[in-house]
């Protein structure tokens, strides 16, 4: 058990000292944002180009991983809006919220740092994979289900309008344009000149701990009272039903004809799955006026997530 808490301690310290910095008053609560835009639009961007501008594309194209990952992530997705729905009776608009976080992992800032850790030759490639899955397909799935549930009135043109308007986000997104970048050069064989190489490569390094340090910023003086009990059924179906969903997934690939992935990918699959959610998460459900319930959901699963993870590597082992 120490050389799995050897391995996720870092993680939560670099959290803790993100934390500590706004509490002491090193920077304020406003520098956060700034960090995190330089993490989402320089350094995640440049680290994702690299992991797949540096690979053959017949290694970055894993049809198993893809479809094992997305199958998972909406069965999660749909059942958990679902529940909400159906079973305890929300509105939509906050069942999608909460369906979003329980299926969108934190695969930028907390997962790759940890999977880098435990299996670092599959790290780079399992967050590409997972890139393409939460931006290209997750994302706009879950905020399409919010803003239905907002504009139950609209009809078709409505829905017509939250797609378009999926489509033009995601064709400005940065790592969506690092993804497509990094595929092209993969297929086509191509490499920047050294100087840039080494340029992306600083920026692409620069990404797993100033992640981490925005998480533990980020969560200073987020509205907490009252919100941990109603917090804990997003935090249990994202540490613990989406993994879950996911293994399940993988564990089926043979069952439809495909080849069973290799342990390294199987295990690096389930561990982003059992990342707490993005963290972005609560920016996305303010719109809809959810911030303080996944604002909570945030921290408590950011916290839970030090034991859950540190059993799932066990268990993987």
């Amino acid at each position: 058990m120490l050389d799995i808490l050897a391995i996720t301690t870092p993680i939560y310290l670099a959290i803790l000292a993100g934390y500590l910095a706004i509490r002491m008053g090193m920077f304020e609560k406003s520098d956060m944002r700034l960090f995190g835009k330089f993490v989402l639009n320089i350094a995640l961007p440049a680290l994702l180009f690299n992991a797949l501008a540096q690979r053959p594309i017949a290694d970055i194209i894993n049809p198993g991983y893809l479809l094992a990952y997305l199958a998972g992530s909406l069965l999660v997705l749909g059942a958990a809006y679902g529940a909400g729905r159906y079973w305890i009776n929300v509105p939509p608009t906050r069942s999608a919220v909460l369906a979003m976080g329980m299926a969108c992992s934190n695969s930028g800032y907390v997962g790759f740092p940890i999977v880098a850790l435990v299996m670092a030759p599959v790290a780079g490639l399992a967050l590409s994979l997972n890139v393409i899955v939460e931006n290209v397909v997750m994302v706009p799935i879950a905020l399409a289900l919010a803003e239905s549930g907002r504009h139950a009135s609209g009809g078709a043109g409505r829905w017509q309008s939250v797609a378009g308007q999926a489509l033009r986000t995601l064709a400005r997104n940065p790592l969506v344009l690092s993804v497509a970048a990094g595929l092209v050069f993969s297929v086509l064989g191509w490499h920047l000149p050294s100087p840039l190489a080494r340029t992306v490569d600083l920026f692409g390094k620069a990404c797993a701990g100033l992640s981490l340090f925005v998480i533990g910023g980020t969560l200073v003086g987020l509205p907490l009272a009252g919100l941990g009990v109603q917090a804990a059924p997003v935090v249990a179906g994202k540490l613990l039903a989406h993994p879950l969903a996911v293994l399940l997934a993988v564990s089926a690939l043979p069952l439809v004809g495909m080849a069973p992935l290799d342990p390294p990918l199987r295990a690096a699959a389930m561990l982003m799955a059992a990342m707490p959610m993005m963290g972005i998460y609560p920016m996305l459900a303010q719109q809809y006026g959810e911030a303080d319930r996944s604002a909570a959901a945030l921290l408590v699963c950011t916290v839970a997530s030090f034991f859950t993870l540190s059993a799932w590597i066990w268990l993987l082992r």
